[in-house]
């Protein structure tokens, strides 16, 4: 075969989330996140010396983890995660309440009894019930599990303080609370002395972002926007600081020098977005490559990269080479993420066995090499988040990793190589004149421009940049009463933190989190800051919240018992009246690329039958060819019900309970998919024993692989008893 440069990247990020007003941390993703995932993704390398990767370090998170791990640091959630019960004030514990449950349920939540039990506690209670009934010891359960969820899988195995607490589980005293305490901050203080380490050891290449991680395309010229898509919204007059993207790169420079103890060579723009007038900035800087995506590539080329059934593009031999680029009469390396391979780890594998995921990554790349031929090596890039993915995955995908590195590192006709080693034994390089401008998302730009909320929030910035603009003029001619430096740099300062991508990430109907009205609050503070800074008022709009309220998913509980006639209709408008609905807003993750084809449940009972219903969204369903339902209901024992489809049409089913699968069984489980896909399970196949409720959750699976489940965060639990026309229980 022929042989393979794998070139990884992993991209640490996280928002500014101080308050520069205040000092105050306004959310602890960042400290939870460095405890959970920046520090092992790294250590883990560790086992495996023939595997090199890159790790790309947002210099605005850099910054942050050095104040966590000075110990030095403000964040009222890890003030109040540590407070001693019998001092939580009514505020605290609804912060309690609010932040605990933030994290995956069935691989954070679900490794503890007592955290399910306080869980489902609060659920039945309701937050304002909760408030009252919980005691001390729950509280203080509830801090250090809620805290302890977040560490490293190594930590909790082997740290004598992490791995005692992990062991206890409940009935946690002030002083292991404390404990913790000291053992976190001890351990933020681990994370970018040992990105230091793995760098000067050759094994890891540390690369770099622009400061606050903005849109640097969109900072020179926010107008480019309509290269790539011609119709989408846009703020006017448009936004052209083409200083401040070179700022935001200065600054990231001169950060790497610091801390790592040289200039990196390497750029990930923000979102893989480039420009020309980005790239030629950055290579007049000093940087030697970037990456992006596909997507930017196959515009730029003009060239398409459809999948076969093995996963492997057209025009492969474009796909799979670094490109020299010219702009601005210089030259800089680009490199381009598989898109493909990169969903499959962060949407994808986290449903597989690690084992079984880690053998299809491998033998997918392994294939690439056999079937593409170019007479040279092939450069495949795998770049994603490296932290936002892990939790979806059992033991934060520790395992995986090791399976995936493992393989790799065994394997002579595959190298892993840093980003710069990979444009040292590529050989000839490609050249090509100028670069598309675009995102790594759909080739374009709209995530941060797209819509009425964008624009908004683009305006918002161009009236602070223009107001800072003409103090600046001010002071620079000595005008009395203009704003002093200090006043100059603490508003540019703000300014540059408002220039960063994530705000914008969460405007419009693309994503949504629990922490919406947070994200936006925080933009708009940074823009207030603009303002305050140089001793002016800032404009009342900025009083008024951008982001619209997002839906939530509807949980509706059945109403009535159902007579359903298992057809894959709806026979008539009465068959599911009165059944339980799910129905989720399918905007809410913080990863975009998430393929979404699963649009609601219904479910419901009869005196002998649990009916399911399945809603797909009708063009999701017209694409689904060789494909899968999976269909989990878990009581005493796990039982699953796999659908089998062809041409969107039941080609057959099998029922699996336990190590036995029942062939044939038409009495015990009915199926039928036409508009929509029908299940009706028999009473006596649910083991409930004195059970009160079971769990219920849907799959696709195609071409092997899971590509979408509801719910997506864990099951559903489903309410037996009458009180819920449910089958009694005893």
């Amino acid at each position: 075969m022929n042989r393979v440069h794998l070139m990884v990247l992993w991209h640490m990020h996280q928002p500014q989330y101080r308050d520069p007003a205040t000092g105050q941390y306004v959310l602890p993703w960042t400290r939870l996140h460095a405890l959970k995932d920046y520090w092992g993704m790294v250590r883990v390398l560790e086992e495996f010396p023939r595997v090199h990767a890159t790790f790309n370090v947002v210099p605005s998170l850099g910054v942050q983890l050095e104040e966590y791990a000075s110990g030095h640091f403000d964040e009222p959630w890890f003030a109040t995660a540590f407070r001693p019960a019998k001092e939580l004030t009514p505020d605290d514990k609804s912060e309690i309440l609010t932040r605990a449950f933030q994290l995956n349920y069935d691989h954070l939540l679900a490794r503890w009894p007592r955290f399910i039990e306080l869980h489902q506690w609060v659920c039945a209670q309701g937050n304002e019930r909760a408030l009252q009934s919980l005691g001390e010891r729950d509280w203080r359960d509830l801090q250090l599990l809620s805290q302890l969820a977040w560490m490293d899988e190594e930590y909790l195995a082997s740290d004598p303080v992490v791995s005692r607490l992990a062991r206890l589980g409940t009935d946690y005293t002030e002083q292991d609370k404390q404990d913790l305490r000291a053992k976190q901050i001890e351990l933020l203080g681990r994370v970018l002395p040992e990105y230091r380490r793995a760098a000067s050891t050759g094994q890891v290449e540390i690369s770099a972002t622009p400061f606050y991680h903005p849109i640097l395309p969109l900072l020179c010229d926010s107008d480019i926007a309509r290269m790539s898509n011609p119709g989408t919204p846009l703020p006017f007059p448009a936004f052209r600081h083409p200083e401040d993207a070179r700022e935001q790169l200065v600054r990231a420079r001169r950060y790497h020098e610091r801390v790592f103890g040289r200039a990196p060579d390497g750029l990930w723009p923000s979102e893989g977005s480039v420009s020309e007038q980005a790239l030629t900035i950055a290579a007049e800087l000093g940087f030697k490559w970037f990456a992006s995506d596909e997507g930017v590539l196959g515009h730029t080329l003009r060239a398409g990269f459809g999948r076969d059934a093995a996963g492997v593009p057209s025009n492969a031999d474009k796909l799979y080479s670094p490109l020299r680029v010219l702009v601005g009469g210089r030259q800089i390396v680009g490199f381009f993420r598989d898109h493909y391979l990169s969903d499959l780890v962060g949407f994808v594998y986290s449903r597989m066995n690690a084992g079984a995921a880690a053998e299809d990554l491998h033998n997918r790349i392994r294939a690439i090499g056999e079937r593409v031929q170019i007479g040279r090596p092939l450069t495949v890039s795998l770049i994603l988040d490296g932290e936002n993915a892990w939790e979806y995955y059992a033991g934060n995908g520790r395992e995986f990793l090791r399976q995936f590195y493992r393989r790799i590192d065994n394997d002579p006709d595959i190298r892993a190589l840093t980003a710069s080693e990979a444009v040292a034994a590529a050989g000839e390089i490609p050249t090509n004149d100028g670069i598309f401008p675009a995102s790594w998302i759909n080739a374009n730009f709209d995530v941060w421009i797209g819509s009425g909320e964008d624009v908004l929030a683009w305006e918002h910035l161009r009236r602070a940049r223009d107001f800072y603009s003409q103090q600046a003029e001010y002071a620079a001619k000595g005008f009395p009463r203009a704003p002093t430096p200090e006043q100059l740099a603490t508003s540019y300062e703000a300014l540059l933190g408002a220039e960063g991508s994530d705000w914008c990430w969460w405007y419009g109907p693309e994503h949504s989190s629990a922490n919406d009205a947070e994200f936006d609050a925080f933009y708009r503070k940074l823009l207030t800051e603009v303002y305050l800074a140089l001793g002016a008022e800032a404009p009342d709009v900025l009083a008024e919240p951008i982001k619209r309220q997002p839906e939530r998913a509807l949980v509706l509980p059945p109403s009535s018992y159902l007579n359903v006639k298992v057809d894959g209709r709806e026979s008539t408008y009465f068959e599911w009246m009165g059944a339980g609905l799910y129905s989720a807003d399918r905007r809410s993750s913080s990863m975009h690329g998430r393929l979404l084809l699963l649009h609601e449940l219904r479910y419901g009972f009869d005196d002998k039958r649990f009916h399911l219903r399945v809603d797909v969204f009708a063009e999701a369903l017209a694409e689904l060819r060789d494909a899968e339902f999976r269909i989990t209901l878990r009581a005493e024992h796990e039982l699953r019900v796999v659908v089998h489809l062809e041409d969107g049409r039941v080609s057959g089913y099998l029922v699996e309970s336990g190590d036995l699968c029942l062939l044939g069984p038409d009495e015990v489980v009915k199926v039928a998919c036409d508009k929509i896909l029908e299940v009706s399970v028999a009473k006596e196949m649910f083991i409930l024993g004195t059970r009160k409720s079971f769990s219920l959750g849907v799959a696709i699976w195609e071409g092997g692989l899971p590509v979408d489940l509801l719910p997506a965060e864990g099951l559903l639990e489903v309410q037996l008893g009458e009180e819920h026309f449910g089958w009694a229980v005893n």
